[in-house]
């Protein structure tokens, strides 16, 4: 407690650290607090689990006083973190008893106005908050303290315009923190509209390779499920995250692991709130052991003792793939990702290679394993726009 101690916390926040276990800062806590408390506008490069929900919350529970109005705000790019960090803040803060709102989209907008009555600090989608802004159910004149979270898969997901109305509505001697996994050139043009001279902090945010094992199987498209099934059989321990690029995927694979007697459950952008909330807390509580997602409903969430990532696609963008492996190895612990790789994800497959500086991740020998009998998935199709033609996804099974 020592080393937290030193970053110029005040007691009762340090109180609160130690009620939580934590006995040292993290490299993002540790590089990041003492500006954070000194009123600094902060560019910090961090990944999900790094620890910066604690770093930023020590902000907000400096500088928001309880029943003044909405004083701090914090942006993010999911519902899942929104209800993720808004419960962190909550906890963090107790001690001083500030009421924190999630407000997103997919779920009924009453509620969060008679909240927002009497709230300290929102957590939020950026799409929901310029709803409640454009209802004037939300007043930002108040706020001392932005925080944009995550703030890469903001711009990803196409928020940016959002992002920046929502900016221009706040005070402009407010303290501004950006938080996100790279840091690119429109992160840097939100820092020169938005920001007064940022410390730009970075950390290690790679993955450590010393803890984590990365292998891959080649496998024929036919056996890839079978496979998958081998694999998870053998592999009972722990969590795991099975990814796959599209939502008709991730149901297909969730069901059949079911029906094989494995534990799994699926969670993607199609899902509604309600249960996508009772997803994580079904994986939370271990109630389920095998999460099966997609990249944009997993981004962000913060998810402990993952033991193995499964990519069962390759995906598409060669920075998801690091965002996926980083789930696990972490806090010291040892984790694997493995890669089951068809024909098809060749060159998805080698772009992952070449854009991480030529990772080698080894071949593993397949199994001698007999295919299952299940229902391939069916193809879908759709009619193209302005178009009769029409066109056909595949997907593996």
């Amino acid at each position: 407690m020592n080393n937290f101690k030193k970053l110029g916390l005040n007691d009762q926040i340090l109180e609160t650290i130690q009620k939580h276990g934590f006995t040292d800062p993290t490299k993002i806590q540790e590089k990041s607090i003492p500006f954070l408390l000194n009123g600094r506008d902060v560019i910090a490069g961090s990944k999900t689990g790094s620890g910066k929900t604690l770093a930023f919350t020590t902000a907000i529970i400096h500088k928001v006083e309880k029943s003044q109005g909405i004083q701090a705000l914090v942006l993010t790019p999911t519902r899942e973190l929104a209800e993720q960090v808004s419960k962190s803040v909550k906890d963090y803060s107790r001690h001083k008893g500030l009421v924190v709102s999630a407000v997103y989209g997919g779920v009924s907008i009453n509620p969060q106005i008679e909240k927002l009555y009497y709230t300290d600090v929102v957590v939020g989608t950026p799409g929901r908050i310029l709803d409640h802004l454009s209802r004037h159910t939300l007043n930002l004149g108040k706020i001392k303290l932005v925080i944009l979270d995550e703030a890469d898969r903001m711009l990803d997901m196409g928020f940016i315009d959002d992002v920046n109305k929502i900016l221009y509505q706040c005070p402009k001697n407010r303290q501004t923190l950006l938080y996100s996994a790279t840091i690119s050139s429109d992160i840097y043009n939100i820092a020169e509209q938005h920001m007064h001279n940022p410390v730009k902090i970075s950390v290690d945010v790679r993955v450590d390779t010393s803890k984590l094992s990365q292998i891959y199987y080649q496998v024929p498209q036919n056996l890839k499920f079978s496979l998958l099934v081998h694999l998870l059989k053998m592999n009972n321990s722990g969590l795991v995250m099975v990814f796959c690029n599209t939502q008709r995927a991730t149901d297909y694979v969730a069901k059949n692991l079911n029906k094989q007697d494995i534990n799994a459950i699926a969670i993607h952008g199609g899902l509604s709130q309600a249960k996508r909330s009772k997803t994580m807390q079904s994986f939370h509580s271990r109630r389920k052991d095998v999460l099966v997602c997609t990249d944009v409903a997993a981004r962000g969430l913060h998810i402990e003792d993952v033991t193995h990532i499964y990519n069962y696609d390759v995906p598409k963008e060669s920075k998801q793939y690091i965002h996926r492996i980083g789930r696990t190895a972490r806090a010291g612990k040892n984790g694997k990702a493995i890669t089951l790789l068809t024909q098809r994800d060749y060159e998805n497959f080698d772009r992952v290679q070449k854009d991480n500086n030529n990772v080698d991740i080894p071949r593993k020998e397949t199994p001698h394993i007999e295919r299952l009998s299940i229902a391939p998935m069916k193809k879908t199709f759709r009619r193209m726009r302005r178009s009769k033609n029409l066109y056909s996804h595949h997907y593996s099974y």
